[in-house]
């Protein structure tokens, strides 16, 4: 298996199983550099490619800031989800319609938190390639607000060394919905702009 397969692997919702838990000195060891990682990490910007757990594909843009903002800005103009620091809007424009969350109840709240807890909540998913680290992160005090499945890579040069490849959340109702990450950029500039959005316009029915 390739690198890249490798990674793909980590990040296929099939593929995210109960695993025995590796040596505790070792999981200790990856969570601490995942909490690195994430800590080190205050923007992001990247290509994303999401796929949903009917095998509907779609990519775009993604804008992250933390705490609590992010944007996936899809391809076409139509789409639009986006994260203002407190609630997760996504928004058709085709039809004109919106539907919101409270973000600390989706998956997404985990990854855009200020300061994730990640060693209370996480385990080291095992790996058969030693690049790739996988955590599946699920507050089991907040069982209903769903968990998130974090893949990386292990990169020197990017944050606490590792790169973000993409992530699977899984809500409450056990949906999952994976995102691939492509040309990530960290600490970089992004507007605050970003993280609004024009209201859709309702659509008469003919």
């Amino acid at each position: 298996m390739t690198f890249l397969n490798s990674v793909a692997r980590a990040l296929m919702p099939l593929a995210i199983v109960a695993a025995a838990s590796p040596a505790a000195a070792s999981e200790a060891s990856d969570l601490a550099a995942v909490e690195a990682h994430l800590a080190s990490v205050q923007s992001m910007t990247a290509s994303f490619r999401q796929t949903d757990a009917k095998g509907r594909s779609a990519g775009g843009t993604l804008q992250l800031k933390r705490p609590g903002r992010i944007r996936f800005q899809y391809t076409g103009g139509d789409l639009l989800l986006v994260g203002n620091g407190n609630r997760l809007t996504f928004v058709d424009y085709s039809v004109g319609q919106k539907s919101s969350w409270d973000l600390n109840k989706t998956p997404l709240g985990i990854l855009l938190s200020a300061r994730p807890e990640i060693k209370r909540i996480a385990t080291i998913m095992p790996q058969n390639d030693p690049r790739v680290l996988v955590v599946r992160a699920r507050d089991g005090r907040r069982p209903e607000f769903g968990a998130l499945v974090l893949a990386f890579v292990r990169a020197p040069s990017s944050p606490g060394g590792l790169r973000l490849e993409g992530w699977t959340a899984i809500d409450a109702q056990n949906k999952r919905t994976t995102v691939k990450l492509d040309g990530q950029r960290y600490n970089v500039a992004v507007p605050e702009g970003a993280f609004t959005f024009a209201e859709p316009k309702k659509r008469s029915r003919s």
